[in-house]
């Protein structure tokens, strides 16, 4: 192990000289994450890529996807390629090739000519180019000698996901779009933006201004863990997303090949909205913007008609923002109590006939009746709905309704046997808030527990499901949640070099894995991390120093 990981050092070294440097199919070896198949064309002579390497981009391909293949050899080596062209001839070209099946696999090939990158469609071509980029050194160079070699692959999940919340802890759109370029890096596909919380309402809606006028805004933050101390400062004013800036976040998206899925939080974890709005709730108010962290009592009255609505109204807003074909209406920690003591609910209920289902309770059949009419309500809109696992106990799942299992798997495990698609993310051990190391004192404040890095690569989402339901585990992702996690710094320790994990869990085939060998091949990551300004948790290096 010693002596692997030695050899690894000394090709990262290696990408600290100046000058032509030459490298080898390592480089292809050491991409995270892991390709399913590299040959070494033994007879095959290698290629020097310079600045006058040409780019060229066929038929379907984007410039941009050229440009950000230049814009990545820029970075990472101060090699400028020319500026890129359409056409078929030059050193460096981009195709479409419909004989990979795989819509977001790829195909790279290097030989003296130049080199290739294929994709299934647009996808794969960006997640091709995304292995040139992590295959190459970083440093100054005047020139990278590549060797000749095939690097063939396909990812093991069409669903490939972290999410943010930026409701307890707000960074604006700068933020955003490092974030989003993060996710690129490690060949992720859906970003899901928890933008509603009982601590701060984070996206503006037109037809009601005071969710960012009042709900955007708490009066002051607990400190810790709800140690009943305050820091008596406001947080928020001005902490929320326009309109116009969530529509150039999206286009930001998209250029990386990333789905956005936006979450507004229902029929719990509303007090936000009923600070700006209190005659939503059951009783009334007045309520204020939510100080600590936990679940509220206080939730949305969905007895009444005009809470439907506004419920409504705010994603038929949201729907024209996001182009995505899912929406997140979360359905999670909703406490019945006040339901149960709400004359306008107990009507609901009885007029509905509630009382006599398979859910566990009235109450929670209302509420499945609650999400099932905003899902159909989606439907119209052309969107499929996404909801935590919660939404299982209302026992009304519509066809165009997810399960995304995070208490565990049982929930994923259970939607699955119903023939219901699901996403993956359990708290254990994809809860990127909780700490990363054994020795939680060397780390920032997090919510507790601990996910470190080999027990996140080790994970594997279908282990535990029946052969013949792990078709609709269609995906898998991480969650990181911000009542403890203040800065954009703070956030991107605690999220990386854990994403590095996650994306061989996400794209890797379970048999490919070898702990060991992640670990070896991350340094040179880890290099890249440094390039582009990420503040990477440092412990996985100090692990491997110890060995």
């Amino acid at each position: 192990m010693k002596k692997l990981l030695s050899i690894v050092a000394l090709l990262v070294l290696c990408g600290c000289t100046c000058g032509a440097l030459k490298v080898g199919v390592a480089n292809f070896e050491n991409i995270i994450p892991q390709p399913k198949t590299i040959v070494c064309e033994v007879d095959g002579e290698d290629y020097v890529l310079t600045r006058s390497s040409h780019v060229v981009y066929g038929e379907g391909v984007s410039e941009r996807d050229a440009e950000f293949l230049v814009e990545y050899v820029a970075l990472s080596t101060g090699i400028k390629l020319s500026a890129p062209k359409s056409g078929v001839v030059g050193d460096i070209q981009l195709v479409i090739d419909p004989a990979i099946s795989n819509p977001e696999g790829y195909c790279l090939t290097v030989c003296s000519d130049g080199v290739k990158i294929a994709g299934g469609s647009s996808d794969g071509l960006f997640y091709g180019i995304q292995a040139l980029r992590k295959a190459l050194p970083v440093g100054k160079f005047r020139s990278i000698q590549l060797p000749a070699v095939r690097v063939e692959d396909w990812p093991q999940f069409g669903y490939r996901g972290m999410h943010l919340d930026v409701s307890r802890h707000f960074d604006g759109v700068d933020f955003v779009k490092k974030y989003l370029d993060m996710l690129a890096l490690h060949n992720m596909n859906t970003f899901h933006w928890h933008l509603s919380d009982d601590q701060g309402w984070r996206i503006e809606i037109k037809k009601y201004p005071l969710l960012t006028e009042i709900g955007s805004v708490r009066s002051q933050t607990v400190i810790g863990r709800n140690s009943g101390e305050w820091d008596g400062i406001p947080y928020g004013e001005g902490c929320f997303f326009t309109q116009e800036q969530i529509k150039e976040i999206v286009a930001y998206a998209a250029e990386r090949h990333i789905n956005i899925i936006p979450e507004i939080d229902m029929p719990g974890h509303m007090v936000a909205a009923l600070a700006a709005y209190p005659e939503l709730g059951c009783t009334g108010g007045p309520y204020d913007v939510w100080t600590i962290w936990g679940i509220s009592k206080d939730v949305l009255c969905v007895g009444n008609d005009k809470t439907i609505q506004f419920a409504k109204d705010v994603l038929e807003e949201v729907v024209a923002l996001f182009p995505y074909e899912y929406v997140h209406i979360g359905g999670d920690e909703c406490p019945k109590v006040k339901w149960h003591e709400c004359p306008k609910c107990q009507a609901r209920i009885d007029a509905l006939g509630l009382r006599k289902t398979k859910a566990k309770s009235p109450e929670e059949a209302l509420q499945g009746w609650f999400m099932r009419e905003m899902a159909d309500f989606l439907a119209e809109k052309g969107k499929s709905v996404i909801g935590w696992d919660e939404i299982l106990d209302g026992d009304n799942l519509g066809e165009n309704m997810l399960v995304m299992s995070w208490r565990g798997e049982s929930g994923g495990i259970k939607a699955a046997k119903k023939r219901v698609r699901s996403i993956m993310t359990p708290n254990k051990p994809l809860y990127f808030d909780y700490y990363q190391t054994r020795n939680s004192a060397q780390e920032p404040l997090g919510i507790g527990g601990c996910n470190p890095i080999d027990v996140v690569y080790a994970y594997n989402p279908v282990a535990n499901v029946p052969e013949e339901y792990r078709e609709y585990i269609i995906g898998v992702q991480a969650n990181v949640w911000r009542e403890y996690i203040k800065t954009s710094d703070h956030l991107e320790h605690m999220a990386l070099p854990r994403a590095a994990a996650l994306c061989e869990v996400q794209w890797a085939a379970p048999e490919q894995k070898d702990y060991d060998l992640f670990l070896a091949r991350l340094q040179p990551l880890l290099k890249l991390y440094d390039r582009l300004g990420y503040n990477y948790a440092p412990y996985v290096l100090e692990e491997m120093k110890a060995e």
